[in-house]
């Protein structure tokens, strides 16, 4: 994800601008609380996408958004109290131009903020969003970003806040729940925000958001992270034992194949094949298979 902001400042206009991954969701704020004297609107490229009018709100239906070709569709959502839009799941054709035109009395104030999405493959999204790692290893969410003093950053795991980086302070799990399950096991990289999860346990599956707030937009990323435990052994503590015996016999079992089938393939590449194909229940019968043809 990257994120960056600037602005130009002058009595009746400010600009801002926001770069964002495909996925992420972005909220632009309007820095206001409404009432019922307001008139808020916002316009994506000129096109009138939602208001809110005295007690009355409204969002744009496909039709308003982008003459029927359902750009926005479902993914739009307003602030009532503070006229703050939200654009959630956003995709590379949410990039543009967002005009916020604030009405009170007989004054109008304009702000416009200039959104851009970096679309990326689903290949690439998977890779980021999902991370999959054995028992007893390391994780990082990596942001991609170098962190801005005034953000503030954030962290949840399954809606339960476990961190938060607020200017050159940092806290990690106040609350007796998340230190009971993060016991001294999570850390802050204090220049981008990225948050590093130690001696993985399966306990540790779950969904992670990241929430980067500033006065004038928020940022929500999310990470889905996937533990995978020694099912047969059910022993964290051997975990680093069992990848040795496993490893060794993988090796064993690769030049097994190298000799039988005489391929010109080196070793190394022969093991990553395994490894890619093989899930660790497969490779274990493999070696308990191969311990009793050598016993």
């Amino acid at each position: 994800m990257l994120i960056s902001s600037s602005g130009v400042s002058g009595a009746d206009t400010d600009e801002v601008s926001v770069s964002v991954m495909e996925g992420d969701s972005v909220t632009l704020n309007t820095g206001v609380k409404t009432n019922q004297q307001d008139r808020i609107r916002w316009y994506y490229n000129g096109i009138c996408i939602a208001q809110i009018n005295r007690d009355l709100s409204k969002i744009c239906t496909d039709v308003q958004c982008n003459e029927g070709t359902e750009r926005f569709r479902d993914r739009l959502k307003l602030d009532y109290q503070t006229g703050s839009l939200t654009i959630t799941n956003t995709t590379d054709t949410d990039s543009g131009e967002y005009l916020l035109r604030i009405t009170s009395g007989s004054s109008d104030t304009e702000n416009t903020f200039s959104v851009s999405v970096h679309g990326v493959s689903a290949a690439e999204q998977d890779e980021v969003k999902r991370k999959s790692v054995m028992e007893g290893e390391s994780v990082t969410l990596v942001l991609g970003l170098r962190r801005k003093p005034s953000d503030v950053m954030t962290w949840y795991f399954n809606d339960i806040h476990i961190a938060e980086m607020t200017g050159d302070q940092s806290k990690i799990c106040t609350d007796v729940q998340c230190k009971e399950r993060f016991r001294d096991r999570l850390k802050l990289d204090h220049q981008t925000g990225s948050l590093i999860i130690t001696n993985t346990r399966n306990t540790d599956s779950g969904e992670y958001k990241l929430q980067i707030n500033n006065s004038r937009f928020s940022i929500i990323k999310s990470f889905s992270v996937s533990v995978t435990g020694d099912l047969a052994k059910g022993d964290l503590g051997k975990g680093k034992q069992y990848k040795m015996e496993t490893g060794h016999c993988a090796m064993i079992i690769l030049r097994r194949m190298m000799f039988q089938k005489k391929r010109p393939f080196t070793l190394a590449v022969h093991r990553r094949v395994l490894l890619m194909i093989s899930p660790i229940w497969r490779l274990r019968l493999h070696c308990k298979k191969l311990k009793n043809i050598l016993s």
